[in-house]
């Protein structure tokens, strides 16, 4: 025993140190009598220095392997030095904008969260920054990355990803529209999830329901909350889906899709083409849009491939039955969500008070009517969209009935404020919902908007149905008629309504009272151009489905409104040209069908309309002044003072030339002796102030104008001599265009009267009466004078002597102003120049003894010396000229006589060179004439 103990102590013994001694080394002691020297990688340590970098020192590829990094802090600050980067050099983004996209959007389902908030704010930059034609071919990764986000297991992954959405709906949203199939699946399995089939049969109600709302308890915000701020989302996403529907180029509707009656001849139809039958078949299919043309970034070319019958949705609303299809799921989900806000949210029971709702409940109501009413809109033609209608009036009008129309009005319930601390908390949560605040007047319009679509023309029951409609006519009448401020689009949907009760309803009580309603917000001072256009366009469609309703013939407040619109347009005048333009387009719409009511008024206010200083015609634009000119063909009569004023506005020039021998077309056709009529239309204007009306716009000038021009002095007109017989006013050049284009206008006018020797008395009749006793005149009434003279004139009619001397000073004048004008101007002037001797030549030609009477006043012996040449250069001129040789050798001894005296008057030592010029051109008619005018001798009598 003693041996075994004393061996097991010896296992066990203590090593005993001795003092001086040094201390052994433990057996795992490390030697540590080593040296290391360090290893200097340069490649790998080199920073990238190629391009721009961050405050940090950060490439844009640095950063792109940072977000891939485990760390939630390390991809937080990739992503804002990923900001930093782009914004200081928007050049990378452009280079780099297919990775930054993918990598930006593969955080979306990151699962700290203060990355995707900045991952949300990056991608809010890069959208302010791209514009949607650069982001296209990159979408679908987008897209495919925020339906991972909305699907999502995490809550919060989800309440971020409504977030993303709100930055691709504010900036891209054609592209979200593009493919909204999988987007709206998402949007169903965000508020509510698919039934199991084992327990459907039990839980399925009568109309097969397979979706039920479903709640979570892991979100921050409540299920109402959250439901609301997914519909708010659903009816952006919707709106912009309606937005982007192909519609033709040529559809003027625009501004008011989808209220005024705008019918679907204006939409595009779709092609679709089953793309398994097309793959294994030999012919091929070529596809143009628009024949062929330039191609349209909106193509309505669709391959839509065959789906599942029990989806959702296919994969695009492009037909009546995936509209349906969606509809059937979405639309029994919507009165779910209604039915448990109303219930939660309400104190009330069914007695009084019912009415009022709480801020939250009404913001619920509106979502869910706004979304019910763009699912009427997703029908691609309009015919679809009635039978959409249709379809919701005969599936879901008894539910609408029962939870929309039941408490109509509706109104806010006043809460009364407690003091209490405030939930900072809730406060937030309120606040990241956008939309929440609602009035109660937005509210009971969109119900009407959605309730009056479901009252179909053909299944309208007078017995069910005419207790709701009269809610609702009640309060479109009290909403108009109160004198309410509305916004634009408040008006709009109110509108929209009024035109759907007056379609339908077709009572003529109905018409008058909501139309008067209507008509009393119209008559108030201070509305907006687009309010104003907005009610211009209600009345100017609605009267043009007077044919197909006699209710809508009938009524008296239309024709009031006809009545009173030239009144409008003559108080508005020139200070909105935009809203007078909306307000010709209703006169002319109204003209052209014959309403007596506003023909009546427009007659009644021709003259202000049409006034030369002060009138529409004269201060609008070009265009409205084309329609302006355009009533005149409407008009029943045309008095005297009416011709005054538009003969003015024809001389004038403050309308165009081509304007205004449109309006003498106009008045020529509505005149007796155009031979040219349409029904029973008869003569608006005698034949007496038809030929004044011609004869004032062929002198250009107004008698007042004349009169002041006799006192003109001489430095505004050329003084008489004997080279002009009458002092020519002068006009500017572009008077002068403006006045010979009007001038041809009004002689062809003459020359299809059928009488012209009738015609030139009459002109000749004018010309002794009021013209002869001018002595100062402008050159563009001579000149255009001259030229009706020439073209009417008949050798049956003998000219008066008076006349004929008026002619021939005024004619002598023209000629001696061209000489003057070719050696002053000879550039700026031709084309009057050119005008002015055309009328000459053919006058002289034309009228008998007019230019024996012109060379008589050519009396040598009474001009000076500097006057000599110029005389000279006229007779060089007329002789140079061959339709007058016949009459100048009929008056050769005349001439011969002017010759000799020029020459022997000429006081130069040698003959200058227009005397060589003379007498060479005298010898050249002569010489070639005299052969043929001695077996005319009988012209020395007629010329």
């Amino acid at each position: 025993m003693k041996s075994k103990k004393k061996k097991r102590q010896d296992d066990f013994q203590k090593v005993k140190l001795k003092v001086g001694k040094t201390k052994p080394k433990a057996d795992n002691a490390t030697n540590t009598n080593f040296r290391s020297k360090g290893i200097h990688l340069t490649e790998q340590l080199k920073r990238d220095k190629s391009g721009p970098t961050t405050h940090r020192q950060l490439g844009i590829n640095e950063l792109m392997s940072q977000l891939h990094h485990y760390n939630a802090n390390v991809k937080h600050g990739a992503l804002l030095g990923l900001k930093e980067l782009l914004s200081v050099n928007p050049s990378l983004l452009e280079q780099h904008l297919s990775r930054v996209l993918s990598e930006v959007a593969a955080v979306f389902t990151d699962k700290d969260g203060n990355v995707r908030i900045v991952a949300t704010r990056v991608l809010r930059f890069i959208a302010q920054s791209v514009p949607a034609e650069r982001v296209g071919p990159f979408f679908p990764l987008l897209s495919a990355h925020l339906s991972c986000a909305m699907t999502h297991i995490e809550t919060g992954i989800q309440e971020d990803a409504m977030k993303i959405l709100d930055v691709l709906l504010e900036h891209y949203p054609a592209l979200l529209a593009a493919r909204p199939a999988v987007l709206l699946t998402n949007f169903l399995e965000l508020i509510s999830h698919r039934q199991s089939s084992s327990g459907a049969k039990k839980t399925q109600d009568t109309k097969g329901r397979t979706w039920a709302l479903s709640v979570s308890l892991n979100r921050t915000v409540t299920s109402q909350q959250w439901r609301l701020s997914v519909l708010l989302r659903l009816g952006r996403f919707l709106q912009a889906v309606v937005e982007e529907k192909p519609v033709d180029q040529g559809d003027t509707s625009v501004g008011t899709e989808g209220v005024f009656g705008c019918s679907g001849e204006d939409r595009l139809a779709p092609l679709f083409l089953n793309w398994e039958e097309l793959t294994y078949s030999k012919i091929g299919v070529k596809v143009y849009e628009h024949s062929g043309a330039k191609p349209t970034p909106r193509s309505t070319f669709k391959l839509r491939p065959e789906m599942d019958a029990g989806a959702a949705v296919t994969e695009n609303l492009d037909s009546a039955e995936a509209v349906q299809s969606f509809a059937a799921t979405l639309v029994p989900l919507l009165l779910e969500v209604w039915v448990e806000a109303s219930a939660s949210e309400s104190p009330w029971d069914n007695n009084e008070g019912a009415h009022l709702l709480t801020a939250d409940a009404m913001s619920v109501m509106f979502q869910v009517l706004s979304i019910l009413q763009l699912l009427r809109k997703l029908a691609p033609q309009q015919e679809h969209q009635d039978a959409l209608d249709a379809w919701f009036s005969k599936e879901y009008l008894a539910d609408f009935k029962q939870h929309f129309m039941k408490n109509f009005p509706y109104g806010a319930q006043d809460t009364p404020k407690h003091r209490r601390k405030i939930d900072l908390k809730r406060s937030k949560q309120t606040a990241a919902i956008p939309g929440l605040i609602v009035e109660p007047l937005a509210l009971n319009i969109i119900i009407c908007q959605v309730m009056v679509s479901l009252s179909q023309r053909q299944e309208l029951d007078r017995e069910t149905d005419v207790d709701w409609l009269m809610l609702l006519r009640t309060f479109v009448r009290d909403t108009l008629g109160n004198g309410m401020k509305l916004s634009s689009r408040q008006l709009h949907m109110l509108l929209g309504t009024v035109w759907k009760m007056v379609l339908t309803q077709r009572s003529k009580t109905v018409t008058d009272d909501l139309l008067a309603a209507v008509y009393i917000y119209y008559k108030q001072r201070n509305l907006t151009l687009q309010t104003r256009s907005l009610l211009l366009s209600f009345y100017s469609k609605l009267y043009l489905q007077e044919q197909g309703h006699a209710h809508i013939a009938r009524s008296k407040v239309l024709c009031r409104w006809l009545a009173s619109l030239p009144v409008q347009l003559s108080q508005l005048g020139h200070r909105n040209p935009t809203l007078s333009a909306r307000l010709i387009q209703s006169i002319h719409a109204a003209a052209s069908r014959g309403n007596k009511d506003l023909l009546n008024s427009l007659q009644t206010h021709a003259c202000k309309l049409y006034d030369p200083q002060e009138g529409v015609v004269v201060l609008l634009p070009a265009e409205s002044q084309i329609q302006m000119v355009q009533l005149l063909y409407f008009l029943p009569k045309m008095p005297q003072s009416l011709l005054a004023n538009l003969s003015c506005c024809c001389t004038a020039g403050r309308i165009s030339a081509g304007l205004a021998t449109s309006m003498i077309r106009i008045v020529h056709l509505r005149s007796s002796l155009s031979c040219w009529s349409v029904g029973s239309q008869e003569a608006a204007l005698q034949d007496v102030d038809f030929f004044s009306f011609l004869f004032s716009t062929l002198t250009g000038f107004s008698f007042a104008k004349l009169a002041s021009l006799q006192d003109a002095g001489e430095e505004e007109a050329l003084p008489c001599s004997p080279l002009f017989p009458i002092s020519l006013y002068p006009v500017p050049l572009e008077q002068f265009t403006h006045h010979w284009d009007i001038v041809e206008e009004v002689c062809h006018c003459l020359e299809t009267l059928g009488s012209k020797s009738q015609c030139y008395d009459i002109l000749q009749n004018g010309i002794c009466k009021y013209l002869i006793k001018l002595e100062v005149v402008p050159d563009s009434m001579v000149a255009g004078l001259l030229r009706a003279v020439s073209r009417l004139v008949d050798l049956s009619v003998l000219t008066m002597e008076p006349v004929l001397r008026f002619l021939s000073k005024c004619c002598l004048s023209l000629i001696a102003l061209v000489v003057t004008l070719q050696q002053e101007e000879p550039a700026e002037t031709n084309h009057k120049r050119e005008a002015i001797w055309s009328a000459c030549v053919l006058v002289l030609s034309s009228v008998p003894r007019l230019l024996r009477m012109v060379l008589q006043m050519m009396r040598v012996g009474d001009l000076s010396e500097e006057e000599l040449p110029q005389l000279g250069q006229i007779l060089s001129m007329l002789l140079q000229h061959a339709p007058l040789h016949n009459q100048l050798l009929a008056n050769a001894a005349l001439l011969q006589e002017i010759i000799q005296n020029l020459t022997r008057y000429n006081r130069a030592a040698t003959r200058e060179q227009w005397v060589t010029d003379l007498l060479y051109c005298y010898s050249l008619t002569v010489a070639h004439g005299s052969s043929a005018h001695r077996g005319n001798l009988g012209l020395r009598d007629m010329y």
